[in-house]
């Protein structure tokens, strides 16, 4: 089975009066008051903040899951705040408050994490090489030791640390920890007892297998059937953030264990919170209150059905009835929005050659900016630590939300400042009110107010968004840079065709306003009716 690891700091072998733990150059010293109750070996993690308390408590999940019974202790900074320090209890870890030293050095990481009962038959010091034969302290087996502690206290601001902070300060402190042999944990007892206790052991992979060497890959460098302990080393993607699922195919085996999480606490089942849970159920119905605030307004005072047959998708249908029964056949014109665009800015040249050059290169523009806006304010409302559909939604949902109210609101000044141009000019509006198609049949033209263009680039939009996202999953596609490549792709498509789109809506809507000038009206206009 796998034993799934956020980045575990520590894993120590615990004396009954007294045991020391070094980590991160915040170096820690414990006394332990619960050890005289429990075993003398233990899991333990570091938590310096409630961000990675999800991460801790998948953590304790998945060694419970291996039937370890062995204790699992989480050291907690001043930063953890006491409702976590509860919800850890209920998990059955034991919580015990640390005091930091001063780190000499201006980096300070962030990063720390844990498991496996095979690491209990290592040496005093056992850790993993990785990235150019240097020790890896994401895992690693501590035997405390008073002394070595005080002596670790005394050269940290002597001896240099290449990261900042506790592995680089360790890999000075043990500069001939890569020659130290491998550990072997199918050893039998009387073999262990026969040779020299070594000071070092060097872990295999299988107690530390990196995602990131996963992700370049495709694929793990060992069986992944023996794998004991996932580290994810990818900074900005840890397997909580919502988005990592969609990117890194080894979180799957995070997420797995994390909705198996009990219900300790009130709402924490599945690794939530109460507060998540709440706003999550906020964002997602304001944008529902909204379309349904929208749609009453457009049909107070008037009969549904009736109105529904008045509409514009009403309209192109009939078109494109009367167009077949005339001609036999579908044009181009019949079917394209841009021709029905051209045709009518051949009715009316002069109204045409109102339009300003400058229009469309404003309106690709605005659309770029909405898009950066809306995205860009998404992710700071959505909380980050929830499930990765949920995540996905809400994300759609407030993108497509705040752009339609940007863009859809520029697209209203258009039309506005169109009308102005129009008074100003003395535009004719009247005799290009409404036209005639080939069969002679008379339709109503698209109303400025509802604009079916504005609903066919909308759809075709968020089809090609949801498209960046799903076509790598739709195609099985596995390894990182291939799914990034073809996220990239498609957004490149949904590039141009916000681009064509931009221009040629702003442009409609400034020619509907001259033709609208001597109209009065007092609903109000939505950019997709």
């Amino acid at each position: 089975n796998i034993g799934v690891a956020i980045r575990s700091e520590s894993m120590a072998k615990l004396n009954p009066s007294f045991w020391v733990i070094s980590i991160t150059l915040l170096s820690i010293q414990f006394k332990g008051s619960f050890a005289s109750q429990s075993t003398n070996e233990a899991y333990v993690t570091l938590l310096y903040g409630d961000e990675f308390l999800l991460g801790v408590r998948v953590l304790g999940k998945s060694i419970r899951d291996t039937g370890s019974h062995k204790d699992m202790v989480v050291l907690v900074s001043d930063g953890v705040s006491d409702y976590s320090k509860k919800l850890l209890v209920a998990d059955g870890w034991k919580v015990e408050k640390i005091s930091l030293l001063a780190n000499p050095n201006q980096v300070h990481p962030k990063r720390f994490w844990g498991n496996i009962e095979d690491l209990f038959k290592c040496s005093k010091f056992c850790a993993n090489l990785k990235h150019s034969e240097r020790l890896n302290s994401g895992v690693m087996v501590v035997e405390p030791s008073a002394a070595l502690f005080d002596d670790m206290v005394k050269q940290v601001k002597t001896l240099s640390s290449y990261t900042g902070g506790d592995q680089g300060f360790l890999n000075s402190y043990y500069p001939d920890f890569p020659n130290a042999r491998v550990f072997d944990p199918s050893l039998s007892p009387e073999a262990v007892k026969s040779r020299p206790v070594p000071k070092m052991e060097r872990l295999s992979t299988l107690y530390n297998a990196d995602v990131g060497l996963y992700m370049l890959a495709n694929k793990w460098m060992v069986d992944d059937s023996k794998l004991h302990i996932i580290h994810y080393t990818l900074g900005p993607l840890k397997p909580w953030d919502w988005w990592t699922a969609w990117l890194v195919k080894p979180v799957e085996a995070w997420h797995s264990i994390r909705v198996g999480l009990e219900e300790t606490l009130p709402g924490t089942g599945g690794g939530k919170t109460p507060n998540d849970e709440f706003i999550v159920k906020l964002l997602f119905l304001l944008p529902l209150c909204g379309l349904l605030f929208c749609l009453y307004r457009s049909l107070k005072g008037r009969d549904f059905l009736s109105s529904l047959c008045r509409n514009s998708v009403c309209n192109q249908i009939r078109h494109l009835y009367y167009k077949v029964r005339s001609n036999g056949t579908l044009g181009y014109s019949g079917v394209s929005t841009l021709s029905t665009m051209n045709s009518n800015y051949q009715l009316h040249t002069g109204a045409h050659s109102k339009v300003p050059q400058y229009l469309g290169a404003v309106s690709v523009v605005v659309c770029f900016a909405a898009v950066l806006t809306s995205i860009g304010v998404s992710f700071m409302i959505v909380p980050r630590q929830i499930l990765p559909w949920t995540g996905l939604i809400l994300i759609y949902e407030w993108t497509f939300t705040i752009f339609f109210l940007l863009y859809g609101g520029f697209l209203l000044l258009v039309y506005q400042y169109g009308k102005k141009v129009a008074v100003q000019t003395g535009s004719p509006s009247s005799q290009t009110e409404s036209s005639l198609d080939d069969s002679g049949k008379g339709h109503q033209r698209v109303d400025a107010s509802c604009d079916f263009t504005a609903l066919y680039y909308g759809l075709g939009m968020v089809f090609l968004a949801f498209a960046a996202i799903s076509l790598p999953y739709m195609l099985g596609v596995t390894a990182l840079f291939l799914r990034l490549g073809l996220m990239i792709a498609v957004a490149m498509v949904l590039v141009s065709f916000m681009t064509y789109a931009s221009e040629h809506l702003a442009v409609r809507w400034f020619l509907k306003s001259l033709e609208d000038r001597d109209t009065t009206r007092t609903k109000s206009i939505y950019f997709l009716c």
